[in-house]
């Protein structure tokens, strides 16, 4: 009796630990069209008769998943969006164990036209200072990169090469969640690693407030980044090639998790920037003339490497941490020939002056970043960031003069350049919603500039190399600028008013520490703007603005050392030099008409103290410098739009006119004259079958009258090819910058005792590139710009 109750027992309770054993199910998920893996599509066992839920699960990064099951009566449902959802029935328990090996998702057609046209579409919202173009899931969902969401912004083109402009005009910034960062740096393709479902909307501000520096750009374009975003990896590596020399090899590195977002870039190669030069200098008092033409060349070696991390301590803080590496090595020969004729135009010496440089060129930047967004609103917010960055330049130089014809005028010559610049800004802002309508902000902002470089001419005297004392010194030069605003808004549905005011500080300093010439300037200023505007509807708005904008000298304008490589024709910085001051008025209006979005403007701008390059005459040679002339008032009317008539086909184009009134003196000269210059641009972009795309951009700019002379205009054409495959995991780019080598600097100067002619051309530049991508987005070409 006993042993039948325990074999019994027994019986029962072998029987409940088999069915209390879990089945393991486990697979890998990839895209059968690319052979990608895919992250976070949703995995669930569903009971066969019921076809209740048993247990679910996601796939991770490299698109694997497991997951257990208690009983054997399941099957597997797989879904991700824009993919066909499949159900797995035909499968084999072994050891309790299902192993589905790997799983290909077809991409589901209609599911993502629906996608498309039931989905939220992108649109622009107009704000009191700036339009906010938010991204919908017609973008999102594409998988394009952030370069290509740009290209959708109204007023904004990127060409195939990358390069943005805004309004047709060049020198845009960027912004990354409000801040300067190193994913923006225009010296490489980071904004590569960056996809369009990880963007929010994108903020196009063409006058801005005083939240902003008073320092004047184009325009600026802030990214705004969504915060819960988890995308995995994204990746892509490129190979490039091109006439001139143009070769190179990069790649960018993006990883999303909940906590961290790390993204790196890296890079090397080679590249030639060949230029042509030519230029007369015409005596007009003894009719002497020199002739001067010649080549020269920028060559570099480079690398350079990006790392970073977003680091979401919480859902309301957010820490940034990056920097970024490069290293260039210089090489840039030149040679230039010389003729001089005499007042007779008697031929009286021929020449050739050669040129061999060297140089190593080092830099840093790096980046912290602290974001508070407070819990009774998103758009409360406190931010505080440093950047940081240096440039170094070692380089020496010999040039040596030789007599092909006539006067002997042999002469060797040597320079040596220890160059460094570093650079510190420290900003923290503090945006305050009081309201839905009323919104107070306020920041602080510190940049700090110091640099030196210490510049030396040697000449070969009786067979030995003597410094030359009047061209050798130190030049030193430091500028702080400390910046506080305060700007309070009014806005609703339809109107809106905006008011700030910003003051800014400068203390500048320069110092030839060899001669111990010094300059010192310390000043402070009030930088006030007012924006307001109107929408009508959503196709029409009204924008109305004033800022009051500096331009600070650069240091190459206050730097009075130069190159000698043609010393007949020397450009020079002024240590003296002054700023600029812009009162700047603009009127835009923003429409759509069906496929087209235009905007047009009619602005006044006054600015005090222009700075102008004046020429100086003294024995045939050419002297250039940055001289404070006058005032200049213009008024001006600006149009761009952009045109889709059809999805294969956008048309892009900007027209810029303006009148100006110069009023001005120069030790004995007056300068007092009207004038006016447009220029304009048409560009296309075709798509064609196989995935190929075609863009065409045309640029004219005109002539113009000068203080001094007038300067020439000029036309060119650039075209860009695309070649997208499998569906733009690897995209192949062909380039022709300046087709027909017509991009020509061409300036005259006509005084009554001389006259200069000066004239460059880059010439036809001719790239291709190969890009291949992993993870999500699109391949994109690493460029190597120079920064």
């Amino acid at each position: 009796m006993n042993i039948r109750f325990l074999l019994l027992l027994l019986f029962f309770t072998i029987g409940a630990w088999a069915q209390d054993e879990e089945i393991l199910v486990s697979g890998s998920l990839i895209e059968a069209e690319t052979g990608q893996p895919i992250p976070y599509a949703t995995v669930v066992l569903k009971d066969v008769s019921s076809k209740a839920t048993i247990m679910g699960a996601i796939t991770n990064d490299q698109g694997r998943f497991q997951l257990n099951s208690s009983t054997k009566d399941f099957y597997v449902e797989i879904s991700f969006m824009g993919f066909e959802t499949i159900q797995l029935r035909d499968f084999k328990v072994k050891g309790n164990k299902v192993t589905l090996g790997i799983i290909k998702l077809f991409q589901d057609s209609q599911m993502l036209d629906e996608v498309v046209v039931r989905g939220e579409v992108s649109k622009t919202e107009f704000k009191l200072d700036k339009r906010v173009f938010n991204v919908g899931k017609d973008l999102s969902s594409t998988g394009a990169s952030a370069l290509e969401v740009l290209n959708n912004v109204p007023s904004v083109n990127v060409n195939i090469e990358g390069d943005i402009s805004l309004r047709g005009s060049d020198g845009v910034q960027i912004l990354i969640n409000g801040k300067p960062s190193v994913l923006a740096d225009e010296s490489s393709n980071a904004l590569g690693t960056i996809t369009a479902d990880m963007i929010e909307s994108i903020e196009v501000i063409t006058n801005p407030s005083a939240k902003y520096e008073a320092s004047g750009t184009s325009g600026i374009l802030n990214i705004i980044l969504k915060k819960e975003e988890k995308r995995g990896w994204n990746g892509s590596v490129s190979i490039n090639t091109g006439v001139p020399d143009n070769h190179s090899i990069g790649g960018s590195l993006n990883r999303r998790t909940e906590k961290f977002n790390l993204f790196t870039q890296f890079g090397a190669g080679y590249r030639s920037l060949p230029r042509d030069n030519e230029a007369i200098n015409r005596n007009l008092i003894n009719n002497e003339v020199i002739f001067s033409e010649g080549e020269s060349f920028r060559n570099e070696t480079f690398f350079n490497i990006t790392l970073g991390t977003d680091y979401h301590l919480n859902q309301y803080n957010v820490f940034t941490l990056s920097g970024n590496f490069a290293y260039e090595i210089e090489d840039q020969p030149s040679e230039t020939n010389f003729r001089f004729f005499d007042t007779n135009n008697t031929l009286v010496s021929r020449w050739l002056r050669d040129e061999t440089t060297d140089a190593t060129n080092p830099k840093w930047q790096y980046e912290f970043n602290w974001k508070k967004q407070f819990k009774n609103n998103e758009d409360h917010t406190f931010q505080l960031s440093a950047l940081g960055s240096f440039f170094g330049k070692d380089q020496s130089s010999l040039f040596t003069d030789t007599t092909l014809e006539g006067e002997n005028v042999d002469n060797n010559q040597q320079t040596a350049t220890n160059f460094q610049q570093a650079d510190y800004t420290f900003k923290a802002d503090y945006t305050n919603p009081l309201t839905k309508e009323y919104t107070l902000e306020t920041g602080v902002q510190y940049v700090m500039n110091d640099v030196g470089n210490d510049f030396e001419v040697r000449d070969l005297i009786a067979g030995e190399f003597v410094i030359n004392e009047n061209l050798t010194n130190d030049f030193e030069w430091n500028q702080k600028v400390l910046g506080i605003y305060a700007t309070g808004a009014y806005e609703n549905d339809t109107w809106g008013i905006k008011v700030g005011v910003r003051v800014e500080n400068t203390d500048l300093q320069t110092l030839l520490a060899n001669t111990n010439e010094g300059n010192s300037q310390n000043f402070t200023n009030l930088f006030p703007s007012l924006h307001t505007s109107y929408t009508f509807s959503e196709k029409f708005s009204l924008q109305a603005g004033y800022s009051k904008r500096i331009f600070r000298p650069r240091l190459w304008d206050l730097n009075p050392f130069f190159n000698i490589r043609n010393n007949f024709n020397i450009r020079a910085g002024n240590p003296e030099l002054q700023p600029e001051f812009t009162n700047s008025y603009e009127l835009t209006s923003i429409y759509k008409i069906g496929k087209a979005s235009m905007s047009s403007s009619l602005y006044h701008r006054y600015t005090t103290d222009v700075v102008e390059r004046v020429s100086t005459f003294v024995d045939n040679v050419n002297f250039s410098t940055p001289e404070n002339i006058g005032t200049n008032s213009s008024i001006g009317f600006e149009a761009n739009g952009k045109y889709s008539p059809a999805k294969w086909l956008t048309f892009t184009w900007d027209f810029n006119f303006n009148y100006f009134d110069r009023k001005g003196t120069f030790e004995d000269q007056v300068f007092d004259f009207t004038g006016n210059q447009w220029s304009t641009r048409l560009g296309s972009k075709i798509g064609l079958p196989a995935d190929i795309d075609l863009e065409f951009n045309g640029n004219y700019r005109s002539g113009f009258e000068t203080v001094q002379g007038e300067q020439s205009g000029f036309a060119f054409l650039d075209i860009g090819m695309r070649k997208k495959i499998l569906k733009g995991k690897i995209v192949a780019n062909l380039g022709i910058r300046d087709v027909f080598a017509s991009r020509i600097q061409e300036r005259f100067v006509n005084q009554p005792t001389f006259e200069i002619y000066d004239f460059g051309l880059r010439g036809r530049f001719l790239t291709f590139s190969l890009s291949y991508a992993f993870g999500k987005g699109e391949a994109m070409t690493y460029s190597g710009r120079r920064r």
